[in-house]
């Protein structure tokens, strides 16, 4: 299983395309999403969290710290956080595991398990880039929503769908949600 966390950070399409994706792909999943997030999905996408849960094999609640992905003995695979506020990257990188986003985020890293981060943010101060740091160098990934151009978007789905790409690049999952670069002129 692939635990797919979205928190309240501007962006929460990313984590939409992501989730897709995955279903698409006929992948099994775990959604968490924090009550920041719920809002945002409403106030970007006029989404409700139903739908989201429709796309997921397993829902999650943020504040259940009793939930089977905050222990290690549930074998899920990896973990995407998309996207990650600076909060939750802060907490990951110190070990403050005070909900299910970040105890199965300290979990994946502890069980040396694939955790990717999704930070949407800018400008980004000295202390996040010393948090994404921290959690490189425990082995997470992070993934900045930097979406590129030379695949020439010609709208939200397609910038949005880059990043959703990227991520699942990195989980070693086959796509075709954007156009590689394949050295030629476009």
């Amino acid at each position: 299983m692939i635990i797919v966390a979205i928190t309240g950070a501007s962006g929460v399409i990313y984590g939409l395309k992501v989730l897709e994706a995955l279903h698409d792909l006929g992948k099994e999943t775990g959604l968490v999403m924090t009550d920041p997030a719920k809002i945002i999905l409403d106030y970007e996408l006029g989404l409700e969290e139903k739908h989201l849960k429709s796309l997921a094999t397993e829902y999650y609640d943020a504040d259940d710290l009793t939930a089977s992905i905050n222990s290690g003995s549930c074998l899920f695979e990896s973990m995407v956080i998309v996207p990650c506020t600076m909060k939750t990257l802060s907490a990951i990188a110190h070990g403050y595991a005070n909900n299910a986003v970040t105890r199965a985020a300290d979990v994946s890293l502890k069980e040396r398990r694939k955790l990717v981060l999704v930070p949407r943010e800018t400008p980004l101060r000295s202390i996040h880039l010393e948090n994404m740091l921290k959690v490189s160098n425990e082995g997470g990934i992070i993934l900045p929503a930097m979406p590129g151009f030379y695949h020439r978007p010609q709208n939200m789905d397609d910038i949005s769908n880059f990043i959703a790409g990227k991520v699942l690049d990195v989980l070693n999952i086959d796509h075709d949600l954007f156009k590689r670069w394949d050295g030629e002129n476009l």
